[in-house]
């Protein structure tokens, strides 16, 4: 019998090997840290520190559910853990389970109202419950024990961003900054707040200031190429792209946006190609076939868009915006029931209820608040159901969806005019003339809309002599 047989021998192999291990993980070698440190707990599973610090291996490749229950494990072996505890409630944050996590939070308080740990990291739960007073609660009493947490201030930070609060995210933020200079993507948060206030100049100055930190970090590339689309520097926005395939070459939508730089500057060929190598990395990737689909129907391949289209839509497409085109393409090749699907889930999407602001007047986000208006792709939403009713032959249908979009957005044009037409054809003559007489003043005449006020006033005409004619009726 060797010396390892021995139950001391066992024992003390698995302790080089939680030493290698953490050896391992220092270096950045997680998986193999984490193979390596299953070894030790296989020869002794009792020690809850290894348990505990293969869950935070766990965490670092966000394998959040593997962890859980390693934390777990721990908890058993180690009762009432604080470091435990706090890190199973954020780990119940990052799952979902947010009233697991709140009650773990609350559980910590008992144990140790002075943990600030547990009120720091609440702040995230409670954001992600929409419950921003609480989140604030959370910040203040943390800043009561530790003033100087680096990560109070960060926390709070992404959730005045959450709110639209930027001005105060970045005040926050740069206060990380001052406390933890090192505090990871901090400088990537305040360029995204910068942009969200439409304060280019700074946001691009921010985002060169976190690659510089992390040059390779493809989240930030990718972001930093969206700002630079938006803001119409394609040709950094190509070369920010193109970097981030020298990094990965599976990175999917990096091949999608260079497709849509081309799609934009009407390259469809090439923009087609792109998007359909895009799909190849990446099966599930939304946008792809959306795109594929309005390239075929400029080639006027109604079918292929059509199955594009309906690829799309088993992907379950979450945004407004691209329901409603879809929706509209589904209409310009007939398939009404299909375009009226598409167009009622965006406008129950942007109908959906809005979190409230914090109310109080010592809060930080007290401010004024203007109304929040529904946005204007719901009124494009009801206004091609309203053409989808046209198509139908249901007129009265569809007076009611163009009523709707001009409900929410009196200055649509086409709604306008084409409840004009609408009006006309059902011979209510006064409401038509009303609405043309709206988009003229909007709009000016263009033919279309000539032709339509041409309609109208003939048909004013015609029932004033019709009137004037039934006068010398002879009545019994």
């Amino acid at each position: 019998m060797t010396f390892e047989d021995t139950t001391f021998g066992s024992y003390d192999k698995a302790e080089r090997r939680a030493r290698k291990a953490h050896e391992l993980y220092e270096n950045g070698n997680v998986s193999q840290a984490l193979l390596v440190l299953e070894e030790a707990i296989q020869i002794n599973p009792s020690n809850g520190a290894w348990h505990f610090n293969k869950a935070l291996g766990l965490d670092t490749i966000n394998r959040f559910e593997e962890a859980i229950a390693e934390y777990e494990i721990a908890l058993q072996l180690a009762t009432d853990d604080l470091e435990i505890l706090n890190s199973l409630a954020v780990d119940y944050t990052r799952t979902g389970q947010y009233d697991r996590a709140v009650e773990t939070f609350e559980y910590i308080q008992e144990l140790d109202s002075t943990f600030e740990p547990g009120y720091c990291n609440r702040i995230i739960t409670y954001t992600e419950m929409d419950q921003h007073d609480l989140a604030e609660q959370m910040f203040y009493l943390a800043q009561q024990l530790n003033p100087n947490c680096a990560l109070c201030y960060y926390n709070i930070g992404n959730n005045l961003f959450v709110r639209g609060l930027y001005k105060k995210a970045v005040h926050c933020w740069q206060k990380t900054v001052q406390l933890e200079p090192t505090h990871p993507q901090i400088n990537y948060r305040i360029a995204q707040a910068y942009w969200s206030d439409g304060d280019s100049a700074k946001a691009h100055e921010y985002f060169l200031a976190e690659l510089r930190t992390n040059p390779g970090d493809i989240d930030v590339i990718l972001d930093f190429g969206l700002f630079l689309l938006q803001t119409g520097n394609l040709e950094s926005a190509k070369e920010k792209f193109n970097r981030i395939l020298e990094l990965d070459t599976s990175f999917a939508p990096a091949l999608f946006y260079l497709g849509e730089i081309a799609f934009n500057n009407n390259d469809y060929e090439k923009a087609a190609e792109l998007f359909r190598q895009a799909l190849q990395k990446d099966g599930s990737l939304t946008g792809p076939h959306y795109r594929l689909a309005q390239c075929e129907l400029v080639k006027g391949n109604n079918e292929n868009a059509k199955n594009h289209l309906l690829f799309e839509l088993e992907l379950a497409p979450e945004d407004g915006a691209p329901l409603v085109s879809m929706g509209s393409m589904f209409l310009t090749i007939g398939e009404l029931d299909l375009a009226t699907d598409c167009l009622v889930k965006a406008a129950t999407l942007d109908c959906g209820p809005k979190s409230a602001p914090a109310a109080s007047n010592d809060s930080l986000a007290a401010e004024d608040n203007n109304d929040q208006q529904l946005p204007s792709i719901t009124a494009d939403a009801y206004y091609y159901l309203g053409l989808v009713c046209i198509a139908k032959d249901r007129l009265e249908d569809a007076a009611e969806f163009f009523s709707h979009a001009l409900d929410i957005k009196p200055q649509h044009i086409l709604a306008l005019r084409d409840s004009a037409a609408v009006y006309l054809a059902m011979g209510k003559i006064n409401d038509a003339a009303q609405r043309i007489k709206k988009v003229t003043d909007l709009a000016g005449k263009d033919q279309q809309i000539k032709s339509l006020d041409r309609k109208i006033r003939l048909s004013q005409s015609m029932e004033q002599v019709t009137d004037f004619l039934c006068r010398f009726i002879p009545r019994r």
